[in-house]
């Protein structure tokens, strides 16, 4: 970003996975970056390597705390939101929590930033396109969601109504852009978040247990590097011709979690079992899953001229090796 030294950035959620990787994008571009994070999913770990960084404020608080959120992004003069509560299993664990924190939040972010006319970007997800068979998913393409009283479907409807809001302020001049990512991995993924089938496989097969895989194993994902996830994001930013647009942000190489778990236990070198599990003995009756996720990238590339770097293959040598290094042999995240 061509932006003068110590800009003040806000990034809510910044100790989060994808948070964490942009908060420390920006400090090296010699931003001055402020993180609002409850630590409800994200850890203060992720920032460990940047803690003692000048450049960084750390403030331990909620979205939902509308002063002191007006107070941030009075202060800052580029917005990027990210926090929110992530992961299928927390969200089925938590519907009314996640709706809240999801929805209310990104609208007191929203309000304070068009108050104060603040560029803003906001993070949202690939879950908004649901069950839609319209692959590759193009951003104006259908949404498919489920019944309203399975809360598989809430994450999406939150996340799409984040989407409308910050639409609806566009239209009011706020000079706010939406990127959509498309299941996020690498270094500190998390079970609990982001990266959770990547980071569950790899804890399975480093632990010799066995590999746990939901349904048949044939539903498909296009797994995004965050370093390219990062990459999009900025891009977003920085773009005045991304104001008031929406894009995909992946990489559109589509493979089975069948394959994905066959390839992480060769890579490595485990031996573990691969056990094909009903959704029911991880999540609620009910439970909905996607069939295939696959992003149509065109409009990433050609108005941000974003392009996902990373393969498969790398991203997961990367990944894996921190995998190695940090995850106990009860094969949980440390």
């Amino acid at each position: 970003m061509n932006r003068a030294a110590r800009e003040r950035v806000l990034v809510t959620g910044g100790a989060g996975f994808i948070g964490s990787h942009l908060v420390e994008r920006l400090l090296e571009q010699d931003a001055a970056v402020t993180v609002l994070d409850d630590l409800s999913t994200g850890t203060e770990r992720n920032l460990a390597a940047q803690i003692s960084n000048p450049g960084l404020t750390f403030i331990r608080g909620t979205v939902l705390d509308h002063d002191l959120v007006d107070e941030l992004v009075a202060q800052s003069s580029l917005v990027f939101h990210l926090a929110a509560a992530v992961g299928v299993r927390y969200i089925v664990e938590d519907p009314l929590g996640s709706v809240l924190t999801n929805v209310r939040g990104t609208e007191y972010v929203l309000e304070s930033a068009h108050r104060h006319k603040r560029r803003t970007v906001l993070a949202s997800t690939s879950e908004v396109y649901g069950r839609s068979k319209a692959v590759p998913f193009t951003e104006d393409g259908p949404r498919v969601l489920g019944p309203t009283w399975i809360h598989r479907w809430s994450y999406a409807t939150a996340k799409s109504l984040d989407e409308h809001l910050a639409f609806a302020y566009a239209e009011r001049g706020l000079p706010v852009s939406i990127v959509r990512f498309f299941n996020s991995y690498g270094p500190r993924i998390d079970e609990r978040g982001y990266g959770s089938v990547i980071a569950r496989f790899a804890s399975q097969a480093l632990a010799g247990q066995t590999i746990t895989v939901h349904g048949n194993g044939q539903q498909s994902r296009s797994f995004t590097f965050v370093a390219d996830t990062v990459d999009g994001t900025m891009l977003a930013a920085s773009k005045p011709e991304a104001i008031g647009k929406v894009f995909n942000i992946g990489r559109a190489e589509e493979t089975t979690i069948l394959a994905l778990a066959q390839r992480i236990r060769a890579m490595l070198g485990s031996r573990s079992e691969i056990e094909f599990v009903p959704y029911e003995s991880f999540y609620p009756p009910g439970f909905q899953d996607t069939p295939r996720r696959v992003p149509d990238v065109s409009r990433a590339q050609t108005t941000l001229g974003f392009t996902a770097k990373v393969s498969l293959e790398e991203g997961l040598m990367s990944t894996l090796t921190w995998c190695r290094q940090n995850y106990a042999a009860s094969a949980r995240p440390r």
